[in-house]
């Protein structure tokens, strides 16, 4: 199978990932990434194009300029320019999607190089895939990631008027395109039964087919905190990961309660600094890390993420957490992430995703292959990987008590702390695994072209 994966906005290049930098670079960058460079390496996959938008701006790496780079033998990055040179924000993007899509038709049609299917991620990336995969008659699907509903309800319920977030975030145009990408998909991809829930108000759920297939993990970098560093690259990213620690923390032993996550109100930051720091018996027992993204200057940031920090930092000096909560302002996914979590691992801490709402929750799963019990939010995904991976404690986001009382429990109890981080391992590694996911995102696949050539013939 030849398959192009549409992913617009973000920063896609062959080294490491920006993951943080701001709000359009976490978690799915990740996800669509490893997704090709998995379904690359196996054999009934002939190809694999990863389509994103060309980006010329001084602001960010040069890479991002290149027409095509290529990663394998079999997966390539291919970039197409629209809306400009600079790198914009996806909101921006919406009034150039037709560009794109007669630039990638155009592009297909002059080389050749039609797709058996095409895959969007995110909303715009399924306008332009739908319409260009109805134009060149290849099926379609589709992987939200996250809705547009969902994200505005979240906005007014936190004060912003509808009419300013309408416009702040062009949810116009996404709706429509979230409406078009259920009725064109052949099926929707979604990480969780709960997510499938997140369309009931989408005007075509009722007619759209959904598959549940959550990613999975990259066992190679994720491993348990209590195995010794084996290669250059984990102890070099140990060694970072302990300066970094001994920079802010007063006792750098103490157990460590994780965050990782982009600075985004959603995230719930906040709730997490403010359990800990009116907690006395939390702050006496542990240290707090957060590890929010990555900044220089946060007058530099966008409104959005100014604000998380600017409301952190307040935080931290109204409950006096200086020398028990690190905060560093960059660091590396590829190296550091691994060697932070088995950093937390074995200091026995927790990690923490109390998110007002998280759609599946990656972090969580590479916690668990880490051997770091979780606490996570009741609200979303984390309500069926815990359960199914037995390595948590569920709660409220909403209630600084529950978040308090379920760390409570995991730090002070030993046995619980070891159930957890133990079971943690043995489940991730045999349910959610990236083989799973391929072997079952290509089945579903052949069905639809074998279909297909059925009808034609």
């Amino acid at each position: 199978m030849n398959i192009h994966l549409y992913s617009l906005h973000g920063l896609f290049r062959a080294g490491a990932a920006e993951l943080g930098r701001d709000a359009d670079n976490g978690g799915q960058i990740s996800y669509v990434h490893d997704l090709a460079r998995q379904l690359s390496a196996h054999p009934d996959v002939s190809g694999v194009t990863l389509v994103t938008r060309r980006i010329f701006d001084m602001r960010v790496d040069p890479a991002y300029a290149v027409d095509e780079e290529r990663i394998d033998g079999k997966f390539r990055i291919r970039r197409v320019s629209f809306g400009g040179d600079e790198y914009l924000m996806k909101e921006l993007l919406w009034p150039h999607l037709d560009t794109c899509v007669e630039a990638l038709l155009r592009q297909a049609r002059t080389t050749g190089d039609i797709p058996d299917v095409i895959h969007g991620h995110y909303a715009d990336a399924g306008y332009v895939g739908a319409r260009v995969a109805e134009a060149l008659g290849v099926p379609f699907i589709h992987t939200g990631h996250s809705l547009g509903h969902p994200k505005l309800d979240r906005l007014v319920t936190d004060g912003m008027g509808r009419e300013e977030a309408m416009r702040t975030y062009a949810f116009a145009p996404r709706f429509a395109a979230e409406e078009l990408t259920l009725n064109k998909a052949r099926f929707v991809i979604t990480s969780s039964r709960q997510e499938v829930s997140t369309y009931a108000t989408y005007a075509h759920s009722g007619t759209a087919r959904f598959e549940v297939l959550p990613p999975g993990v990259d066992f190679s970098r994720f491993k348990p905190g209590y195995e010794p560093d084996a290669s250059i690259q984990e102890r070099h990213g140990s060694v970072l990961v302990e300066t970094q620690l001994a920079r802010f923390l007063r006792d750098p032993a103490k157990p460590l309660i994780t965050v990782l996550c982009r600075a985004d109100r959603k995230k719930n930051i906040d709730a997490v600094v403010r359990a800990y720091g009116e907690s006395p018996d939390l702050r006496s027992m542990a240290n707090l890390a957060l590890y929010i993204g990555r900044r220089d200057d946060i007058s530099d940031k966008l409104p959005g993420e100014r604000e998380v920090y600017e409301r952190l930092i307040r935080q931290v000096d109204r409950l006096d957490l200086y020398g028990r909560i690190a905060i560093p302002k960059h660091h590396d996914p590829a190296i550091e992430v691994p060697a932070l979590y088995r950093a937390a691992a074995r200091r026995r801490g927790v990690f923490v995703n109390v998110a007002l709402t998280e759609p599946f929750g990656l972090t969580l799963l590479e916690a668990a292959a880490s051997g770091l019990p979780v606490v996570a939010t009741s609200d979303g995904g984390p309500s069926e990987i815990v359960p199914a991976l037995e390595n948590g404690l569920l709660a409220d986001p909403n209630d600084l008590g529950a978040i308090q009382a379920t760390l409570r429990k995991l730090l002070t109890d030993e046995h619980r702390w070891l159930t957890c981080s133990l079971s943690g391992v043995r489940k991730v590694r045999e349910r959610y695994t990236w083989e799973h996911h391929v072997n079952r995102y290509l089945e579903l696949v052949g069905a639809e072209l074998s279909e297909r050539a059925t009808v034609a013939a």
